[in-house]
């Protein structure tokens, strides 16, 4: 049977990948953008039966709940939420205002929040569905220049692993995407940038050093990948996507718990 999904951000990136795959092979999708012509080939391609367009700003609370009541009308059910939208936000610690701060958690972590809380009742009732939020391999790593953004990230995945044992009885399944790097406009025109401070020019220097030359991955193949985790009958709570994050997190987690295990002395003497 087909599925019905609701996705955030479609206009281009991941969210244009996942629709596609969805809607390619005979799925509907209830597809968002803050610019709703932008899904007009969409709606093109695949028929307004297909396909629901609909403009969302998801730091807009009661626009969520009004596109996801849309979507349900439309469709009679939602079987994947995908919380897609977001943007980066490049800064050093000192140097991003609180205004980007939240900013940027409005749009990456409330966001989420909001389309999640509205979505559940939603599943609860059909007893089943499935919550994707798209995360990274920054919401377990962090790198110099994107402390805000992880912020909202690690927000993301602590309450989505909570929501996944929160809703496991009512066979909601819950799934947290990290991606490495891709060819999705994150740090291109969506991104935002902090005003820079010269005290961080040598860390802006070895940023460069490091990454400047890296060749990010097409989204469009990212779009076959979901469709496998939401077609999976025990979905992970956890994966990655590209091969960069396992490079990453291994050694990081193997450093954390050696951490870990050196300061145990200092651990015991907290409790007495």
């Amino acid at each position: 049977m087909s599925k019905v999904w609701f996705i955030t951000g479609t206009s281009r990136g991941f969210g244009r990948a996942f629709a596609e795959s969805a809607l390619k092979r005979g799925d509907k999708v209830a597809a968002t953008a803050r610019k709703v012509e932008a899904l007009d080939d969409l709606v093109t391609a695949y028929g307004d039966d297909a396909v629901l367009p609909l403009t969302l700003d998801v730091t807009d609370k009661s626009a969520v709940a009004a596109a996801v009541a849309a979507a349900h009308e439309k469709f009679g059910r939602l079987d994947v939420v995908v919380n897609n939208a977001g943007y980066g936000l490049f800064g050093m610690v000192e140097e991003v205002s609180e205004q980007q701060l939240r900013d940027q958690m409005e749009s990456n972590l409330f966001g989420a929040f909001w389309v999640t809380q509205t979505a559940l009742p939603i599943m609860r009732a059909q007893g089943s569905g499935h919550i994707v939020q798209i995360s990274s391999v920054g919401g377990v790593a962090a790198f110099p220049s994107l402390g805000a953004y992880h912020a909202s990230k690690w927000a993301l995945e602590g309450f989505s692993e909570a929501l996944a044992h929160e809703v496991a009885g009512a066979g909601i399944k819950v799934t947290i995407v990290e991606p490495g790097g891709f060819s999705t406009d994150w740090a291109g025109s969506s991104a935002t940038r902090a005003t820079p401070n010269p005290a961080y020019d040598q860390v802006r220097e070895a940023i460069t050093a490091r990454f400047g030359d890296a060749r990010y991955a097409d989204p469009a193949d990212a779009g076959a990948a979901l469709l496998q985790i939401v077609d999976a009958d025990t979905p992970p709570l956890r994966v990655f996507f590209g091969t960069e994050p396992i490079e990453i997190v291994e050694p990081l987690y193997a450093q954390r718990l050696q951490t870990w295990a050196d300061w145990q002395h200092v651990s015991r003497t907290a409790q007495g």
